[in-house]
């Protein structure tokens, strides 16, 4: 659903060159957007993955406000609704591309999968270098591509993306995320399954029906990958919608329930009251527009 007061971004760099991926910076952001667009919410349908080199500032994205600082990472999934609060003094990369760029049966494209991920973290120094040792190389390769079309290699640039991405990782997320084999593939349908069927299906036990899996299997690999049981998980999913609907429209708690699969607003509002303590309402008016 579009949401009223946030600026929707649309996928278009500069050349065409690259299919799919663009690099550029924070000074580069700044001269594009003299009006300052940037301090809005905004809801890119692309990654942006950023590194910060220099500079303080922050960043919000999804109601949680994140300091940036040297050595900041910041990755902006699609769909998240986030602004560059105050980016006036940071310097650094900003790597923009398409879903689907980076292959999704890679640990990269698995990490751009996880909706629930990290938006914002720090890098110690070995691990800075050698991030920025990967974000030199595709910004090389990317630029020379724009310069001598020529010279442009599609499965170059995925490779480079994939090992900036690996690199950037929290050490905790650098792992596959499942405990073994089957339990990453089966986490991996499900959570695909979930970002389809969110707004309209509540029960784990119609997935794993759609799947071919028992619920238990499901509970399995979502707790090996994410510490989190299936229906946790997937309640997450709606509660995180459920808060953009309600912070970012005016549309009435029926309308939300409805749009998001609840039969009627009262079921809504003790869903969203069991998840956050509080009702529907209140919650929106300490949020709104945020």
């Amino acid at each position: 659903m579009v949401l009223p007061s946030v600026r929707q971004l649309r996928y278009a760099p500069a050349s065409p060159v690259g299919r799919g991926v663009e690099v550029l910076s924070f000074e580069q952001l700044r001269t594009m957007d003299r009006a300052r667009r940037r301090a809005l919410p905004q809801r890119p349908d692309f990654h942006v993955l950023a590194l910060v080199t220099s500079g303080a500032g922050r960043h919000t994205a999804d109601f949680v406000d994140h300091p940036l600082r040297e050595r900041t990472v910041v990755w902006i999934r699609p769909g998240v609704v986030h602004r560059w609060t105050d980016v006036d003094e940071v310097q650094g990369p900003l790597v923009l591309f398409e879903p689907g760029f980076l292959p999704v049966s890679g640990p990269a494209g698995q990490a751009a999968a996880d909706v629930f991920a990290p938006t914002s973290w720090q890098l110690d120094d070995r691990n800075w270098h050698l991030s920025m040792c990967a974000a030199d190389h595709l910004s090389h390769e990317h630029a020379t591509a724009v310069a001598h079309p020529e010279l442009a290699s599609p499965p170059v640039l995925v490779h480079l993306l994939s090992a900036l991405v690996l690199r950037v990782l929290p050490s905790a997320s650098a792992s596959p995320p499942a405990a073994d084999a089957e339990n990453h593939t089966v986490f991996r349908r499900y959570r695909a399954a979930v970002e389809e069927h969110f707004a309209h299906q509540h029960h784990v036990t119609e997935d794993a029906r759609q799947l071919g899996y028992d619920p238990r299997t499901l509970t399995r690999a979502a707790r090996a990958a994410t510490g989190l049981g299936a229906k946790h998980f997937l309640d997450q999913r709606i509660l995180l919608e459920a808060k953009r609907l309600l912070a970012h429209t005016d549309l009435p708690v029926a309308r939300i329930a409805g749009h998001l699969g609840f039969g009627d607003s009262a079921n809504f509002t003790t869903f969203f009251q069991r998840q956050t303590a509080l009702p529907p309402g209140r919650w929106r008016a300490g949020h709104g527009n945020h």
